[in-house]
This record gives C-alpha cells, sequence and structure tokens, in this order.
C-alpha cells in the first residue's frame, strides 16, 4: 500500500478548515500529504478580480500546505460551476492515478454549499473509478480503490440544520496550532468572509468547533469523520490503524 493522503476539496481552505490537524498527524506517521482543490476559490472575493483572487488564493494554499510538508494541487475548475460530470470525473481521476492515494479525506455529502456536496459526489466516483481499467484518462495504469473518508460539514450540520454526528474523531490536541497556522495563511478569506457571511474570526469558529468535537471524546480539540463503506471499497479503519489511540470511533 502506498502510504500516501490525499486531502481533496471545493475551494483554499477548507481543508485547513476540516481536517488539517489529522493531515498534520499522518505526516509525522510518515505518510506523503497532499492536498487538491477541484477550484481555486475564484468567486471568494469581495474587493479582487476572478484572475488575482485565483492567483492570490493558490499562493495562500500552497503556503499552508507546505507547512506539513504538503504537495497542492488545484483541478481549475470555477467556484459554483462544480459540476458533476465527465470533465470533473475525469480529471479528478487522473490526478488519483498520478499520484496514488491510499487514503483520501473530502467534503461531506450533505453541507451547506452544493460544491462541497458535488466535490464529495465526484471524489467517491473518483475513488471507485481509479480502479477501472477502461476509464479513458491518465496513461500511467489504474490503481486499487482507496480508502473514502468524509469529513464533518461546516459547523456540523446539513443544510436543514440537522446536526451530523461523526463516526470517528480524531484527538488534535498536539496539532492545533499547525491547523491554526495554516488556516492563518489564507488570509484574503478574512474579508470575504465579512463581507458575504457577516462572519469575522474565522481562526476563533474553527477552534470552536474542534473543541466542541473534542469535547465528545473528552479532548481538548478534535476533527470528525465518517468512512465510507460501500460495496467495492476497503473495510477496515484505516485511520484508527495508523493513528492508534487518537482515533475514537
Amino acid at each position: 500500500m502506498e502510504k500516501v493522503v490525499l486531502g481533496i476539496f471545493a475551494h483554499p481552505d477548507d481543508a485547513e478548515f476540516l481536517c488539517a490537524g489529522t493531515l498534520s498527524l499522518l505526516r509525522k506517521a510518515g505518510w506523503a500529504i497532499h492536498i487538491a482543490t477541484l477550484a481555486p476559490g475564484d468567486k471568494g472575493t469581495a474587493e479582487y478580480s476572478r484572475e488575482d483572487i485565483s492567483r492570490i488564493r493558490k499562493i495562500e494554499a500552497k503556503n499552508a500546505a507546505r507547512l506539513i510538508k504538503a504537495t497542492y494541487h488545484c483541478l481549475e475548475f470555477e467556484d459554483v460551476y462544480i459540476f458533476y460530470d465527465r470533465a470533473s470525473i475525469n480529471k479528478t481521476t487522473s490526478l488519483f492515478r498520478e499520484i496514488k492515494p491510499s487514503v483520501v479525506l473530502t467534503s461531506s455529502p450533505a453541507d451547506y454549499m452544493i460544491d462541497h456536496e458535488m466535490t464529495s459526489l465526484i471524489v467517491q466516483t473518483a475513488c471507485f473509478a481509479t480502479g477501472i481499467k477502461n476509464m479513458e484518462v491518465f496513461v500511467g495504469g489504474y490503481e486499487p480503490v482507496p480508502y473514502l473518508y468524509y469529513t464533518d460539514p461546516m459547523e456540523g450540520k446539513d443544510k436543514f440544520g440537522n446536526q451530523i454526528q461523526p463516526s470517528n474523531i480524531v484527538n488534535i490536541t498536539g496539532e492545533i496550532e499547525t491547523k491554526q497556522n495554516m488556516l492563518a495563511c489564507h488570509v484574503s478569506q478574512r474579508n470575504w468572509l465579512m463581507s458575504h457571511h457577516n462572519m469575522d474570526e474565522y481562526i476563533l469558529s474553527m477552534k470552536r468547533f474542534s473543541e466542541q468535537r473534542g469535547k465528545e471524546i473528552n479532548v481538548g480539540y478534535g476533527e470528525g469523520f465518517r468512512q465510507h463503506l460501500g460495496h467495492g471499497f476497503p473495510q477496515k479503519n484505516i485511520l484508527k490503524e495508523i493513528l492508534g489511540d487518537l482515533v475514537k470511533p
């Protein structure tokens, strides 16, 4: 099994909000880490052009990834126009075959924004499709289906306000400073979140939710996950196997 983890999300800063602590732990456990986004965050601004904010946000994402010696990739789709279609599935599957992840972390299937939900569906299909010989993508050859985990949705709830309960919570207490520093790399988002979401102190909001998950397992900070256990996907809890007592099912 390749010791490669891919955290793949819709936009820059999604991974930092939702699973950066776990990615840092996996890096310390000897795994190579990749962070990918389907879009560059080209609509996440109240002041810049699409071209400028895309450039800025990709630099921010690379800087954040560098803090845990991770590699950043952008598939260059557009915010709001992430569709479940041939182009998105083929490009995502090609990325999988290129970097060969054994473990994939992605967005919750139910979340507040359709980009996140579409990303979750695209990634689920790409995980399955990477093992299909006749997929007409990347010539490097087909790979085994990786382990797939969904992160918490933003604020731990779906679009109707229903709480989504994780099946695993990772104790990231020792990584909360790294998680905070990674999120702080996304400087451009503070003004955007204030303008569109009426939300300031985005680092503090991340810490509050991480603290909430931590309390559920009696630790300082946590990150929640649900494992995809559908037919054809690996069934053992690989996060628990790698991180041991830091993972509480």
